[in-house]
C-alpha cells in the first residue's frame, strides 16, 4: 500500500530573535532556545492565529551540521478552538546554504532538507480529526521564521 497525502493547512511562525545557545554541549551538539513570536495559519476547513508567546523551538544542531527540531506551540482557531502542535523533524543542506540560512538571506527551499512531523492535542470536537491522522510537513526556512505546509497521511 502506498500512502495518500491530502493537504491540510500552512503555518507561518515568526521566531524572536536572537535564541539562546549552549554551545557545544557534553556530547558536541549545540542546544538552542529560539522562542516564537506570533503568526498564522489557514486551510480548506480551518485557520487563525499562533498564540503569541506559546512557545518555541529547542533544536539540536548536530556535528554532522543536521539540526533536529522539537518546537511546540499553540494554535487558536478563529472559532477559539486551542491546539497544541509538537513538531519533531530535521533541517540540512550544504555549509553554504546553512550560512546563509543562519544569516537570515533568503534561500530557496530547493537548497536544503526541512521536513517535520507533527503530533496535535486538541478538545474532542469540530477540530479532533488532528489528533486522529498522522501528518508530514514540508517546511521552509523564511528570513522571520518558519513557513510548514502539513499533510495528512491517508
Amino acid at each position: 500500500m502506498e500512502p495518500k497525502l491530502e493537504f491540510a493547512f500552512t503555518v507561518t511562525i515568526r521566531l524572536k530573535p536572537p535564541g539562546v545557545y549552549l554551545r557545544p554541549s557534553l556530547g558536541g551538539s549545540e542546544r538552542a532556545a529560539i522562542y516564537l513570536q506570533d503568526g498564522t495559519f489557514e486551510g480548506p476547513n480551518i485557520r487563525g492565529i499562533v498564540r503569541p508567546d506559546s512557545g518555541g523551538d529547542w533544536p539540536l544542531v548536530r556535528p554532522d551540521g543536521v539540526i533536529d527540531f522539537d518546537a511546540r506551540y499553540m494554535l487558536e482557531v478563529d472559532d477559539g478552538t486551542l491546539i497544541y502542535v509538537q513538531n519533531r523533524g530535521y533541517r540540512w543542506g550544504s555549509p553554504e546554504v546553512m550560512e546563509r540560512m543562519r544569516l537570515q538571506q533568503p534561500v530557496d527551499p530547493s537548497e536544503y532538507y526541512m521536513r517535520v512531523a507533527p503530533k496535535f492535542e486538541v478538545a474532542q470536537g469540530k477540530h479532533d480529526w488532528l489528533a486522529r491522522y498522522v501528518f508530514i510537513g514540508v517546511a521552509e526556512k523564511i528570513p522571520a521564521g518558519n513557513c510548514i505546509a502539513y499533510y495528512k497521511v491517508l
